[in-house]
């Protein structure tokens, strides 16, 4: 399953710097982070507003849209689903509340 996140976030990375003209995440790059954070958040208000009606199937498609917006942040801090996957990876067996402790977080 992680194996099209690492396509995706590699088809990310090869238009990171093509023109923005062309590609959709070329423009996001060049519109800098703050333009990608944005869409970040409005694809979470959008997967919010989703997960509240009736549509399981509009549930996906915006989690889909979220999912890719986050990989776009991720390219744009120097990472990959790679580290997030890993952190999981880490905290899997955890107790929420366990794992927060580790932290020394509220």
């Amino acid at each position: 399953m992680n194996d099209i996140l690492d396509r995706l976030a590699e088809v990310i990375e090869a238009r990171r710097d093509a023109d923005p003209e062309r590609s959709y995440v070329a423009r996001l790059h060049a519109r800098g982070l703050d333009t990608i954070l944005k869409k970040v958040g409005e694809e979470a208000a959008e997967t919010i507003i989703a997960a509240k009606g009736d549509d399981p199937a509009q549930v996906v498609y915006e989690t889909a849209d979220l999912w890719f917006h986050t990989l776009v942040m991720l390219s744009a801090c120097g990472l990959g689903p790679g580290q997030v996957l890993a952190e999981l990876e880490r905290r899997f067996g955890l107790s929420g509340i366990e794992e927060k402790a580790r932290r020394g977080s509220d």
